[in-house]
């Protein structure tokens, strides 16, 4: 290895000579270029021009280097040598080294220019390492060469076998299949260098898997080397393949992968009965519609190749009995389809057909894809109730038949081999079920009561039959009962109508339509009759039968007065259709009303407004609710008229009784409220009797009161009548002892204090200075005018003795 790398040296001094023209010149940049002959400048070296063209000579040239990888020696591995012509050996020249890896992977001898490796490299990790060398004058440091880059490029080897990166892997290839069939295709992969020798180069085997199985040796396909292999036999396949490299030759490297291959079904078998002949044992009681058996035919393919479909083969008696399949076991169902009766018949014997349900058409040449088998039915005896001869029963009945009456029958019997008598009786689920009642023995139904068509028209009860020598055996059916209708009832008409005609009616005019009702008969069905009385002779109206179960009031002449006559009654007789007819008279009020000349009404009563128009009840309704409200805001405006007034007059600020209530909203509380009743302003009758009632004044005060209001005009509001009694009410509080400490009109106790006017208080008024001069409160503004004038007259009208001597 070291001679190879030496004679690199050598050619590429022999190229940088120009012995030989160089393959490849190394890469440099402008800059290195220009760095390259400014260096060669400094060094003096002559430039020679031939023809215009200067031409540089290069100190040195390289482009890569080689080392091997994996490298296990004890010493450093040599890379290569780096020199440059105008190293002369004086060693005035240095050898520096940058880039990848230098320092820790790469070295260089900065005198001679070796280059060492440090460790084993590995390709598979890094395959090339990009470097930077340069020459410099070891005295003064200048470069002697431009920085040159080359390569170290790591040689492989063959340090890894190949490998199978998805394995194991699985694959599957349908059973029965020829020589050659495609299974599927493995890849192997080898980190080494494809492009260096045979390292990489994979060969492909089997180890395992013949004589089955083969593989492509170049390109890893695996195929089917046997052919027709038989799931049934032998489903799975585990191959064992084999890739070397270095072509498979000896010492090579080489990995392995596991393939398992699955044959997959394909319908290859028909399906078998195990035996040929199956026995069931079937109860004769087991319902219509319920499993009583299972068969299975085997069938050796998977999944739906080994579904099987059966069928019962026509003929014989497997009418009684049908077959399905069930998908998951792939057993046949063998199901009742028709009652089983051990006294008819007590055993049945079919065939069973058993095929595939699906068929593959190269293996048809193989026979049918089918099995057939016999199967033998034994019916059980049990012990069964009794069976009636109906599944139910319907009797007609008139409504009117008496008691104890035989109405119908009912018969059950007992089919075992061992006859037992049986015995009848009535399930009571309702009260209405007592209305019948049943022979134990015959089964003949009988009335216990009078039955009503128009109470209950249908009567369902239940009949039980059951076996004397095993009560637990019964069985019941049900009877129906209908009522059926006498024809007791008259039809009436459905409503009694009050209807009208209009003044202006023509002959022949519909002026009613009129129907009726039954009790008797159904809703449906129900046929009436219409005619007038064949006694009574009608002039003005007729009774006309639409033959629908109506009829209409019919016009006999033109025109009508309300004037001369305002009602006309119109009898109508209506029958009905049963035996014996029915009939009934109903009459209808006819009211006479002045109508348009297009038959609208104008005028008549209100029942005739109201009944023949048609006006409905709301709108009745709406003219009520109008006219309340009307009602209510005429009371309304008529109280607050009256509020209005008596709110003026207590308003009035010339009143004096005006003063007396605003004076009481300052008095001393309830105690003056309580103490003065103001409505003896305004009923003077009171002045007499709330003297009294206080026992403030004598009989004779009453009398001379009396005596003054007798001789004074009473009227209400008087201001003359009110001063004497405010008067007298002030004599009171001042001398009476029952009367409270304040006056009655205001409470003023407190008020005064820093007033020019002072107080206003009966409190400090106990004796009246009959000399006072009051006249110069009037200066203390008009509201005192209305004091003064009352001061004044108490000064002009002294107290009575009587008074002063209380």
């Amino acid at each position: 290895m070291i001679t190879r790398n030496g004679l690199l040296l050598v050619f590429w001094f022999l190229l940088d000579k120009g012995f030989l023209a160089p393959l490849h010149a190394p890469p440099q940049s402008r800059m290195g270029r220009e760095q390259h002959l400014r260096g060669v400048e400094g060094l003096g070296l002559r430039r020679h021009v031939a023809s215009g063209v200067q031409r540089v000579k290069r100190g040195w040239v390289w482009n890569q280097f080689f080392v091997l990888e994996e490298y296990m020696g004890s010493e450093p591995q040599y890379v290569g040598k780096l020199h440059t012509d105008l190293d002369r050996g004086d060693s005035d020249v240095k050898y520096t080294l940058s880039g990848e890896g230098v320092g820790t992977i790469f070295t260089i001898d900065q005198t001679t220019g070796d280059i060492h490796a440090l460790m084993g490299l590995d390709r598979e990790v890094k395959s090339y390492y990009t470097l930077r060398a340069q020459a410099v004058d070891m005295n003064t440091g200048r470069p002697l060469e431009p920085e040159s880059e080359f390569i170290i490029k790591i040689q492989d080897v063959n340090d890894n076998e190949p490998k199978f990166l998805d394995g194991p892997y699985t694959a599957s290839v349908p059973e029965m299949s020829p020589g050659g069939t495609f299974v599927m295709q493995v890849t192997a992969t080898d980190a080494d260098d494809p492009s260096y020798g045979n390292s990489a180069r994979i060969v492909y085997s089997i180890l395992h898997g013949q004589p089955y199985f083969s593989v492509d040796s170049k390109t890893g396909v695996i195929r089917t080397a046997l052919p027709n292999m038989d799931r049934e036999v032998k489903e799975l396949y585990q191959v064992l393949i084999q890739a070397k490299d270095m072509g498979g030759q000896l010492g090579g490297l080489a990995g392995t992968t596991t393939i398992n291959i699955t044959l997959s079904d394909v319908n290859d078998n028909p399906p078998r009965f195990s035996k040929s002949i199956f026995h069931l044992r079937i109860p004769e009681s087991s319902l219509v519609g319920s499993a009583v058996g299972k068969i299975r035919a085997h069938d050796l393919d998977s999944e739906k190749n080994a579904e099987v479909e059966y069928s019962i083969v026509p003929g014989d008696e497997g009418h009684v009995f049908n077959i399905t399949s069930n998908g998951h076991s792939q057993e046949g169902i063998i199901v009742l389809s028709e009652h089983l009766d051990y006294e008819t018949k007590r055993s049945y014997t079919f065939k069973v057909e058993a095929s595939n349900a699906h068929l593959d058409p190269r293996f048809l040449h193989r026979g049918p894809f089918k099995d057939t088998a016999t199967v033998k039915v034994n019916v059980l005896d049990v012990d069964e109730p009794p069976v009636f001869t109906k599944t139910s029963y319907t009797i007609d009945v008139y409504e009117d038949t008496p008691v104890s009456t035989i109405i119908g029958s009912v018969t059950a019997q007992d089919l075992d081999a061992s006859t037992s008598s049986v015995r009848y009786s009535i399930e009571w689920k309702r009260p209405v079920d007592g209305c019948f009642d049943i022979d134990t023995v015959e089964g003949t139904i009988s009335t216990t009561e009078m039955l009503d068509r128009e109470s209950n028209r249908q009567h369902n009860i239940f009949v039980v039959a059951t076996k004397v020598n095993n009560p637990l055996l019964s069985n019941k059916v049900t009877v129906t009962v209908n009522v059926l209708d006498v024809n007791e009832f008259p039809p009436e008409l459905t409503i009694l109508f009050d209807t009208f005609v209009c003044e202006n009616a023509k002959v022949g005019q519909v002026i009613q339509t009129i129907n009726a009702t039954d009790k008797d008969l159904p809703t449906v069905g129900q046929k009436f009759y219409f005619k007038s009385p064949r006694e009574i002779r009608n002039r003005n109206f007729t009774v006309r039968d639409f033959g629908n179960n109506t009829a209409g009031i019919v016009t006999k002449r033109v025109g009508f007065q309300r004037r001369v006559q305002e009602y006309y009654v119109v009898p109508v007789v209506v029958e009905d259709s049963g035996y014996p007819a029915q009939s009934s008279t109903g009459t209808l009020t006819v009211r006479v009303c002045a109508c348009e000349t297009d038959g609208s009404l104008l005028s008549c009563t209100a029942e005739a407004v109201f009944l023949p128009v048609g006006l409905s009840t709301g709108a009745v309704m709406a003219i009520l609710l109008c006219m309340v409200i009307l009602l209510v805001i005429v009371v309304l405006y008529v109280g607050l008229r009256r509020q209005k007034k008596r709110e003026t007059l207590m308003s009035s600020k010339e009143d004096i009784r005006d003063n007396v209530v605003h004076y009481d909203v300052e008095g001393g509380g309830e105690e003056d409220t309580h103490a003065f009743d103001m409505g003896t302003l305004r009923n003077t009758k009171a002045i007499k009797e709330n003297m009294l009632r206080r026992g403030t004044g004598s009989w004779s005060d009453v009398t001379t009161q009396t005596e003054i209001n007798g001789s004074t005009p009473t009227t209400e509001g008087s201001t003359n009548i009110i001063r004497d009694y405010i008067h007298q009410r002030l004599q009171e509080n001042h001398l009476g002892f029952s009367a409270p400490p304040y006056d009655s009109l205001a409470t003023y106790a407190y008020e005064g204090d820093g007033s020019v006017a002072e107080s206003l208080s009966s409190i400090e008024s106990w004796t009246v200075d009959g000399c006072e001069d009051f006249r110069y409160l009037s200066e203390w503004g008009p509201s005192f005018k209305t004091l003064v004038g009352i001061l004044d007259k108490d000064k002009a009208d002294p107290p009575t003795a009587e008074v002063e001597e209380s």
